[in-house]
């Protein structure tokens, strides 16, 4: 067998099987080999089973016979009874109202049992174990070691999908590794690297993963792999800067005093942080090779008056070797209500100025100014126009600024002059999507990404660690403090109560819902997260009849959005009931105060920027979290949200408590379960990314074949998104 053999050369599969494994993304052998365990459970021992004390829990391997079920006689409760036996004794069994396993577990099966001792020390028993059927002869034929011990020390436990199961792959890798395949794997890791920290070679780290005699051995090989994981997507950060540095970018003469004559134009005084991203994005305007920055902020603090001004200075620029017409902006946003927002706050800015600003969407395109209204000396008009209109005018030249969606990279956009490309929330597009707009004219176009949403230092040096980093930690003055309150249920009526009070001071308020239809009660028993559909008719009939309240969700179609928020931001809609869809960059000053329904279902960052919605005036902001759980761990990221203002500080508690995967709302670029764990790994980010600088800018890579080939399939992989 070849470790990059298709599955079907090793295995007889049934379709639900293939199927599972397409869902898990395994083709080859060497992809299951890689398919680690998420957790392991110990394995008893003939000596511990004939000496379990009560309240241990145990997992055991060995025949269970004479199940029945019956009436116990004092307490007339149903149970199922049976006899769990392996070489050094038995034990009894004893489920409650579970009578089926009487016919589920045929006489004499071989099992892995799982469960907590109950009874006496003279005579215990295992109440309601976990049984998991194990094939015959599996006890006696031992763990990957030929038979010398009748039960495994540490038992592999895998992620499953619907139609596999973990004992297959426990079986199938056993295969595997029986035949040697793990050896085939090829090394992405330099020999010298592994040395300096003390990393297994693949193949042992392959052993040791699926079938480790002691916690050390997998500790050693997870830790290998987390290495390993960063260590290729480093590499692959530091290839596309070194591919980007080569580059020739356009030259923006004089940006720092172009930068200062657009500052001092508005009413807005920069805070020492706008002020030194704006030196730093404008030094990279000097530098021959395009800039590559991600400018990071916390909610209101600033970023759209640092992208004016590095915008400014770039439009007031002429093209190489012209005497007229300007260079050219890009600005994408994930939506259509937040584009719309950006070209209006851009025209503001910007208003004074000889150039043209657009902006183009799924649902239509705007040009400021109309000709007529500058013809007639009313420049201060937007007014639509075609398509077709405006492609011509952005490949021409005439279209200086030009703002929009996903609409911004179809084929159809071509630019004269592209000098920078400005991305908001880069996160919620792909790497394809970004770097399609990054090469939508003749010349490299410096690329500024923008977040509002804070990432912990390790995330944002891994997922983006092609880019340079600019940080916005300080919010201008002014804005204040958010009161966030976590409420019991007996609460709600004072959260609506606030809400009341605010609208009549004039202000509005938002409702966020996790969901956006009421669940199936037939198929859904427990408690349920309220929907913004149901939630908007409550509260209009049985809540705030008086006042006018909207509905906005991510299924709602593009013109019917437009038009709700266009509502809400004349103050038409008193409350707005929507999902997470106003999560990111919705501008409404007036809004006051925000209810979050089954908070608990929200990450930490996420709610963040949830309550951010109303951090945008100097009204005194209120966010109310309403969860529908009262668990402990769930009350306790609610608590650090109703403490803290500190965007950056949650996300690290959102690291450290959810994982990567939920800060980010989705796992990135494929990023496995032990990658996810090692982004909390400072130090190792830290050595991955030393190592995969030092040989992308030795050139290194080029003699390091395995390396190369995970790196590119990677690339590969990022930018088909």
């Amino acid at each position: 067998m070849s470790v990059r053999s298709g599955l079907e050369t090793a295995f007889r599969l049934l379709p639900r099987q293939k199927s599972a494994l397409a869902k898990l993304r395994i083709a080859s052998l060497e992809e299951l080999l890689r398919h680690f365990p998420s957790r392991y459970e110990s394995g008893g021992t003939p000596a511990r089973t004939s000496a379990l004390a009560p309240g241990q829990k145990v997992t055991l391997f060995g025949v269970v016979t004479r199940l029945k079920a019956k009436k116990l006689w004092r307490s007339k409760r149903n149970a199922t009874t049976g006899i769990f036996e392996d070489a050094s004794g038995k034990v009894d069994l004893l489920w409650f109202n579970q009578p089926y396993i009487a016919s589920y577990i045929p006489e004499g099966s071989s099992v892995k049992l799982s469960g907590t001792v109950g009874g006496k020390a003279e005579r215990p028993y295992i109440a309601n174990p976990e049984v998991e059927l194990v094939p015959p002869g599996f006890i006696s034929e031992g763990l990957f070691d030929g038979g010398q011990s009748d039960v495994p020390g540490l038992f592999p436990i895998y992620p499953e999908s619907r139609g596999i199961t973990s004992l297959w792959f426990y079986h199938s890798i056993k295969k595997l590794l029986e035949a040697n395949v793990h050896k085939q794997v090829e090394e992405p890791i330099p020999e010298d690297v592994r040395e300096r920290y003390h990393l297994p070679d693949i193949a042992t780290a392959l052993h040791f993963i699926h079938a480790p005699k002691e916690a050390a051995h997998a500790e050693a090989a997870r830790k290998r792999f987390a290495f390993e994981e960063i260590f290729v997507m480093q590499t692959a950060r530091m290839l596309e800067r070194a591919l980007n540095d080569a580059q020739d970018s356009f030259p923006i003469a004089d940006a720092e005093v172009r930068a200062e004559t657009f500052l001092s134009s508005v009413d807005l005084s920069p805070t020492a942080a706008q002020t030194r991203a704006i030196k730093e994005i404008l030094a990279d305007f000097k530098k021959p090779h395009p800039m590559a920055r991600l400018l990071e902020g916390d909610v209101g603090s600033g970023k759209t008056l640092v992208a004016a001004a590095a915008a400014y200075a770039v439009v007031t620029s002429r093209p190489p070797g012209r005497t007229s017409g300007t260079l050219q902006v890009a600005y994408m946003a994930p939506t259509e209500i937040l584009a719309a927002q950006h070209f209006l706050s851009f025209v503001e800015y910007f208003r004074e100025l000889p150039i043209n600003i657009a902006l183009v969407t799924g649902s239509g395109c705007k040009k400021f100014p109309s000709k007529v209204s500058r013809l007639s000396g009313q420049g201060d008009r937007v007014t639509d126009i075609s398509r077709a209109q405006l492609m011509k005018w952005v490949q021409g030249g005439e279209i200086a600024f030009l703002v929009g969606t996903h609409a911004l990279i179809q084929k159809s956009v071509r630019f004269q002059h592209l000098a920078l490309a400005i991305v908001d929330e880069q996160h919620r597009f792909g790497t394809r999507q970004r770097k399609s707009l990054a090469h939508k004219g003749d010349a490299m176009p410096h690329f500024l990404s923008m977040t509002a949403t804070p990432i912990p230092r390790t995330l944002a040096l891994t997922m983006y660690g092609d880019l340079d980093i600019s940080l916005l930690d300080e919010l201008p003055p002014g804005r204040a403090r958010i009161i966030t309150e976590l409420l019991k249920p007996s609460g709600r009526e004072e959260a609506y109560e606030r809400v009341r009070s605010e609208i009549q001071k004039g202000r509005q308020a938002y409702v966020i819902c996790p969901r956006i239809d009421e669940p199936d009660p037939a198929k859904f028993n427990a408690v349920q997260a309220r929907s913004a559909k149901a939630e908007a008719k409550r509260l209009k009939a049985e809540v705030f009849p008086e006042f006018e309240i909207g509905l906005l969700h991510g299924s709602v179609k593009p013109k019917e959005k437009e038009s709700v928020m266009r509502a809400f931001t004349e103050g038409k809609i008193d409350i707005l009931v929507a999902t997470s869809v106003v999560e990111v960059g919705v501008n409404v000053p007036n809004a006051t105060v925000i209810l979050i329904e089954g908070a608990e279902r929200f990450g930490l960052a996420q709610l963040h920027q949830l309550r951010g919605r109303v951090m945008r005036s100097s009204h005194q902001p209120y966010c109310f979290l309403l969860p529908e759980t009262g668990s402990k761990n769930s009350l306790m990221r609610l608590e650090a949200l109703e403490k803290s203002q500190d965007g950056f500080k949650l996300a690290e508690a959102d690291l450290e408590l959810r994982g990567a995967g939920d800060l980010l709302g989705r796992k990135q670029w494929g990023v496995s379960d032990i990658g996810m764990e090692a982004l909390k790994n400072a130090k190792l980010i830290q050595a991955a990314r030393e190592e995969a600088r030092t040989i992308v800018q030795s050139g290194a890579l080029s003699t390091l074949p395995a390396l190369s080939s995970r790196v590119q399939s990677l690339l590969a992989e990022m930018h088909s998104e």
